[in-house]
């Protein structure tokens, strides 16, 4: 395969721009300002901790910003070998200017003043989302967010649900949904009429999907109205004291409930499954969470049989689950495979599912690519990083071994990356 085919489609890929339908932006702080905002990504925290760097010395209370990165620059030669380490030098050369090979403790802080000035630039966010052709950004909004005081054109909103259906009896939950919905939560039945009205006030700030991460435990299904309202009552008295089986049926009521509320608003549903949480205790912030192969997507089935005119982005994180995830969008029409999440956003694995989805799945229901950044700058090494990939697979499986021309090969490719996340998420044709 020739080297020059891939970096023509790569090329071609690069030209067009695109949204990012999953990230953890925050609209009001969007861009890095320091080098702390880029090193403090977890990616970086949990494996300089998993290199041997100590978490009392990344995280605390104590700690000054210096200290911090001086432990996680510390450990970054330990892990120089990940792509996690290759997007802080693109981003560091690229975007910021840095002319060293590598971040060492040596030049961390000329780095930390680049960032620093760069980022004070009138036209930062600008020119950082120009630079990685994206031209709006979802967003991950608790329900009680608001939705005003920002540009919702570029920053989209998107209901992220995951408080609601597994913390409803968390103290304090209730109270923020009573306030947030304009109508007090005494009961089942108002608990889903607030629901049902912070959606609705989500649909017309202009979000364009929810989304929950799912445990591996949890199983979809329809309770029945009268085992919902004991339960929720339940729960509403004992809150986290509450019987187990309780505030399992709680999670499933409100879950099912949201999905008719998608339904009801015309929005997707984005499913990131398999997630267990806090598998390692000892591990920095946000890095005690990891992934979970057993269970299998036979248990939404029921969800997506119910709900067929919601569609239901599906992200996953084993290769197992990839391949039950194309068999589902094989012939569900509402299932979608969304993205690279996570765990399986590294090359290897990204090319090898994306491979298999291209083989098997509709091209008009590919949903290619999210960043899941927390600052802009994360958007420019990761979207290149799927671009170069992609190209490479184009090229190897459609153009060489297909026959097919760079041109239908490139179109297939923006489907994935640019025309079917316009579609999906705005209706777009």
């Amino acid at each position: 395969m020739s080297e020059t085919l891939v970096e023509r489609l790569h090329g071609e890929l690069s030209r067009h721009p695109h949204i990012d339908p999953h990230s953890h932006i925050e609209p009001q702080r969007a861009a890095a300002t320091c080098l702390a905002d880029i090193l403090g990504y977890h990616y970086f925290t949990e494996l300089a901790h998993s290199a041997g760097v100590p978490r009392e010395q990344i995280e605390g209370d104590s700690l000054s910003a210096d200290s911090r990165l001086d432990a996680v620059v510390g450990g970054l030669e330990r892990f120089s070998n990940t792509v996690q380490h290759g997007w802080l030098l693109k981003i560091a050369r690229d975007l910021f200017g840095l002319e060293a090979a590598t971040v060492t403790p040596d030049n961390w802080r000329e780095l930390d003043a680049l960032v620093r000035e760069r980022s004070s630039q009138p036209g930062w966010e600008d020119r950082v989302l120009a630079e990685s052709r994206i031209e709006a950004v979802f967003l991950t909004n608790d329900f009680d967010d608001p939705l005003e005081g920002f540009d919702t054109n570029r920053y989209v909103p998107c209901l992220r649900v995951d408080e609601l259906v597994f913390h409803t009896g968390k103290p304090g939950v209730l109270d923020r949904l009573s306030e947030s919905a304009g109508l007090e939560v005494t009961s089942a039945e108002t608990c889903l009429e607030a629901i049902g009205r912070t959606a609705a006030r989500f649909r017309r700030g202009g979000a364009r999907a929810a989304a929950i991460s799912l445990p591996p435990s949890f199983r979809p299904e329809l309770v029945e109205a009268a085992a919902f309202s004991r339960s929720f009552e339940a729960v509403q008295t004992h809150g986290l004291a509450a019987d187990l089986a309780d505030r399992e049926i709680v999670s499933k009521g409100i879950f099912w409930h949201v999905a008719e509320c998608c339904r009801e608003q015309q929005m997707p549903f984005d499913l990131m499954i398999g997630v267990r949480r806090g598998v390692y205790p000892g591990g920095v912030f946000q890095g005690q969470d990891l992934l979970d192969g057993r269970l299998s997507l036979a248990d939404y089935a029921p969800l997506f049989n119910a709900f067929p005119q919601v569609t239901f982005p599906v992200s996953v994180l084993s290769h197992p689950l990839n391949h039950e995830l194309v068999s589902f969008a094989w012939i569900f029409p509402n299932v979608l495979p969304f993205g690279h999440w996570w765990y399986a956003n590294t090359p290897a694995v990204i090319e090898r599912d994306l491979e298999q989805r291209l083989e098997a799945v509709p091209r008009t229901k590919l949903l290619g690519y999210y960043s899941d950044m927390y600052k802009l700058e994360f958007g420019y090494p990761k979207f290149a990083m799927y671009r170069e990939i992609l190209a490479r697979v184009l090229a190897k499986r459609f153009v060489v071994e297909r026959g097919w021309s760079e041109e239908a090969a490139l179109h297939l490719g923006l489907d994935l990356l640019v025309h079917n996340p316009r579609r999906v998420f705005y209706g777009d044709s």
